[in-house]
């Protein structure tokens, strides 16, 4: 049988790859920049070659055969949340990177995940330069999708755009995996979460939280509260729903972040007044109980907070792995 080989750059902590490869394909490079991402890359994925630099440090070329080239570039750049700076940003440049990569060896396939802000940044034209480089050698059909991880057995709301090439040649066209209807709940993710170590609040928020009920947030104060704990953002428009958000055990969870105790994007357990668990993060992001990570909290939070969930990335995995079966029929059975 076939063994489908794939390489991730930025791989983080290795939520695509973990996915991918309870897929059935064969991880022979992993990479990321972060020396903490990396030593959680070799505790989880043994005797498999994890290269911790820069990708442009990388010599690809002896890697023409790949059957898929995949990374969960930096996103910050093209997120409605951050400063949308795109491919101005050095973490956006990064992206071009990638397609320099794809221009060189040439995989059979190649996939890049990123915020759906990628989508409508600088009016398109962000994505269309972008797939104008993936591209520049027409040798690829390439497709992009938004996509949100709750319809794929992911307890958490979490948008991410999806690009997807195939070789041309190869005439064999990706499918994107179908949507689930089965709506996973905070409650049913959380239950027996293993004890894990976790940021706190400070007392005042502590007591701050104890008039929100579940899936409210700071309109739930009163009145003076509110203007006290907002300051002058109290008056400056917007939902700001984010702030002091207490989530709701009937409902998946809201996109987790960097960090559950952002002020602009908290992320209070549904039913105790404190702050989702190293743990229980990575149960929403659908991590193994047994997955572990390295470094202090605060990375901890962020390697998962920015990981892709582990079964999103098993249901890419399974279309990935019927295409590339499809094009390896086509090319050895000839």
């Amino acid at each position: 049988m076939y063994e489908h080989t794939f390489i991730e750059v930025c791989a983080g902590c290795g939520g695509l790859s973990s996915g991918l490869i309870s897929a059935g394909m064969k991880p022979i490079l992993l990479n990321d920049n972060n020396k903490n991402c990396c030593e959680t890359l070799k505790l989880n994925h043994k005797n498999v070659k994890i290269k911790c630099c820069s990708m442009y440090n990388i010599k690809f070329k002896k890697y023409k055969d790949l059957d898929l080239l995949i990374g969960g570039v930096p996103c910050q750049s093209f997120s409605f949340a951050g400063m949308k700076k795109g491919l101005n940003d050095d973490r956006g440049i990064l992206i071009l990177q990638f397609a320099e990569i794809v221009n060189t060896i040439k995989p059979k396939m190649f996939m890049i995940e990123n915020v759906r802000g990628l989508v409508s940044h600088n009016k398109g034209k962000t994505l269309k330069k972008i797939i104008k480089k993936l591209n520049e050698n027409k040798l690829y059909n390439i497709k992009f999708k938004i996509i949100n991880a709750v319809h794929y057995d992911v307890p958490q709301k979490r948008e991410r755009v999806i690009i997807v090439g195939v070789l041309r040649k190869f005439n064999v066209e990706f499918n994107f995996p179908k949507k689930s209807n089965n709506v996973i709940s905070i409650e049913s993710a959380l239950s027996n979460v293993p004890k894990s170590k976790g940021t706190k609040y400070s007392d005042a928020k502590k007591e701050l939280f104890k008039l929100i009920p579940q899936g409210g947030c700071w309109i739930n104060l009163p009145k003076d509260k509110q203007k006290e704990y907002l300051g002058k953002s109290y008056n400056s428009g917007g939902g700001k729903r984010g702030i002091l958000r207490r989530l709701s055990m009937n409902e998946p969870s809201l996109t987790l972040l960097c960090s559950p105790t952002q002020k602009q994007t908290e992320r209070c357990h549904p039913i105790k007044t404190r702050p989702l668990t190293i743990r229980e993060y990575a149960r929403i992001q659908t991590f193994p109980d047994d997955y572990e990570f390295v470094g202090s909290v605060s990375s901890q939070y962020k390697q998962i907070g920015n990981a892709v969930p582990v079964k999103l990335a098993y249901k890419l995995g399974k279309s990935i792995v019927k295409c590339l079966t499809k094009i390896n029929v086509m090319n050895y059975d000839k």
